[in-house]
């Protein structure tokens, strides 16, 4: 149970809680003007205080990040489990730890022994696990349930945590509720952590299949039948390259060689160009050899006779002279053109010898080339086959992937199965749990509206979640809404309390009883009032005064519940002293 709650400020309105039913009252002073309003008075900031002292984390948007509470520390005093002297709780905005007085979250033989005496700062994390351990009964640190998650059940916060019974704010899921509310049920937490898992899994799933769809995700990601075709290609570029590999031979004198066989292709490009220039003159000089003929001197005589010379022996003689001569000429220029054709053909011949020679050496040195080559070559051609393995090896664990995600579906809705009927076959053993909690809850129901309503608080396995359903038959109103959750929060509470699964104390914000008719507000105090003085249990309310007045006039009696001070309207009536 809490019994104060107060700060270092002077401005703030301390609150000394007591067992049983505790009314934190908002009043509307007679000097209030239109424009003076209660929602500022601190009602839900007690709530966010009372979270803020037992671990809840803070963020910049907080309440708590403003720079006019930065500066001052919080206090809370409460008993513990175990202990029977109380435990002083401190904490402020500006400092990440927290004072605890003795200090609770000491747990070994030793320091139980001499536990009194200390008193000091421990981490958010560590006093998040001393409430776990000490409030809840969580066995280990391993456990799937939250401390944090089952205060909010025991604390709702505004309205964000009245939108369900079985969820404590709006962004949480069901099967994460459900892993809490089985803790605080006595239900098997292990099923309920499974339905968590699959969900997530399925939740993952479904990302990953949608992203198969996306045009940059789907490379990374891939459809099976894509990749088998993909895969295939790059095995077959792999068998290709390791054959290369296997072939190839290393010649120590690969470029000697590559050297050599060049410098023979440039000798033999020399010898064709000398044996077209020979072939060239060869074809002129056969051409004037054919042309050589010796001159005919009859035309002289002819000449002669047509002019009525005779020719006479001095001329003939030495025309004679002049045709030897030019006899002689002749002959020896044929005998030089062909002695010329001779040798050109000569060298023709030995270029065609050489050319054979140096084509056969030539071909032997490209032979040794094309089977093999240097070792820098086989280095990158090595290169070239290790990056095309990796890309097959990665090829198949997208591959493999896949398949899984394609297959993962039918395997996720066959653990479904099997996880309904594990879950239906512990509610069956455990149906002496549910019986009482759902016997409490219609108690509870009737309570506020007799036998007109049909109330009911179900337990029933499921294939996404143990299905938890709190109903009072209703018209679907605010009112009804918010007492199905005031009957869920009660019947939780006190099941939990009995079996030291959860704490001695239950909390609800004003906003609970917005929307709900006077008889069923005034019944619902009353409960409140009884079963938490009949379990040793503390029920804490803030409400506004009008509110109570509706309740007083359906027959509620709210003395000695009411706490002091009141809050008020006025500028420095709010539970901190001053607006900010």
């Amino acid at each position: 149970m809490f019994h104060r709650l107060g700060s270092d400020d002077e401005r703030f309105k301390t609150l000394h809680f007591q067992r049983g039913l505790n009314l934190v009252l908002a009043e509307r002073e007679r000097r209030s003007t239109d424009t003076d309003s209660r929602n500022g008075t601190g009602k839900t900031s007690m709530v966010e205080l009372l979270h803020f002292l037992l671990g809840a984390t803070t963020q910049r948007t907080s309440v708590w990040a403003h720079k006019a509470l930065t500066r001052h520390t919080f206090e809370l005093l409460m008993d513990w489990p175990g202990r029977h002297d109380l435990v002083k709780i401190r904490r402020g905005p500006a400092n990440p730890k927290v004072f605890l007085q003795p200090d609770v979250t000491r747990r070994s033989r030793e320091e139980q022994l001499w536990a009194d005496e200390f008193a000091g700062d421990v981490s958010l994390k560590e006093w998040q696990w001393a409430i776990e351990r000490d409030l809840y009964r969580v066995p280990s640190p391993e456990s799937p349930v939250s401390g944090r998650t089952m205060l909010s059940f025991a604390i709702r916060r505004g309205l964000d945590g009245l939108l369900s019974p079985i969820a404590s704010h709006a962004r949480q899921s069901a099967q994460d509720a459900m892993v809490n509310l089985s803790h605080l049920f006595g239900l098997d937490v292990g099923l309920a952590e499974q339905y968590r898992t699959l969900a997530t899994q399925d939740s993952t799933r479904r990302k990953l299949v949608q992203a198969t769809k996306d045009p940059v995700w789907g490379k990374i990601v891939g459809r099976s039948a894509e990749l088998r075709g993909e895969i295939g290609a790059v095995e077959q570029r792999v068998r290709e390259l390791q054959e290369q590999v296997k072939e190839f031979r290393v010649l120590p004198e690969y470029e000697n060689i590559r050297a050599e066989a060049d410098e023979l292709e440039q000798e033999i490009r020399r010898l064709r160009d000398q044996d077209t220039v020979d072939r060239h003159n060869l074809l002129e000089m056969r051409e004037a050899t054919a042309d050589v003929a010796e001159p005919d001197g009859r035309y002289l005589e002819e000449a002669y006779e047509q002019l009525g010379v005779l020719m006479g022996q001095e001329v003939r003689r030495r025309f004679e002279d002049v045709r030897a001569f030019h006899q002689t000429v002749v002959r020896n220029r044929e005998r030089q053109l062909r002695d010329e054709v001779a040798r050109v053909e000569e060298r023709l011949a030995e270029r065609a010898g050489e050319r054979e020679r140096l084509g056969e050496r030539q071909s032997a040195l490209l032979t040794m080339l094309s089977e093999g080559g240097a070792l820098d070559a086989l280095t990158a051609l090595q290169h070239v086959l290790a990056q095309e393995q990796a890309r097959l090896e990665a090829l198949r664990h997208r591959f493999q992937a896949a398949q899984t995600l394609e297959a993962s579906r039918r395997e996720i809705e066959g653990k479904r199965i099997e996880l309904e009927t594990a879950t239906a076959e512990d509610l069956e053993y455990r149906a002496s749990l549910t019986y009482e909690a759902n016997r409490l809850f219609n108690v509870y129901a009737r309570r506020l509206y007799s036998d007109a309503r049909t109330p009911y608080l179900a337990f029933n396995p499921g294939k996404q979640k143990i299905q938890i359903e709190a109903h009072i038959d209703t018209d679907s109103s605010r009112g009804v809404h918010n007492m199905v959750i005031f009957c869920f929060d009660l019947a939780l509470a006190v099941i939990a309390h009995r079996d030291r699964r959860g704490p001695d104390f239950l909390v609800h914000d004003s906003h609970l009883y917005d929307g709900v008719d006077a008889r069923q507000l005034a019944a619902a105090l009353a409960l409140g009032a009884e079963v938490a003085e009949e379990e040793g249990m503390q029920y804490i309310v803030t409400m506004n005064s009008d509110d109570l007045t509706k309740a007083e006039s359906e027959g509620f009696s709210p003395a000695g519940h009411v706490l002091e001070p009141h809050l008020t309207d006025q500028p420095d009536g709010g539970l901190f002293g001053f607006r900010f």
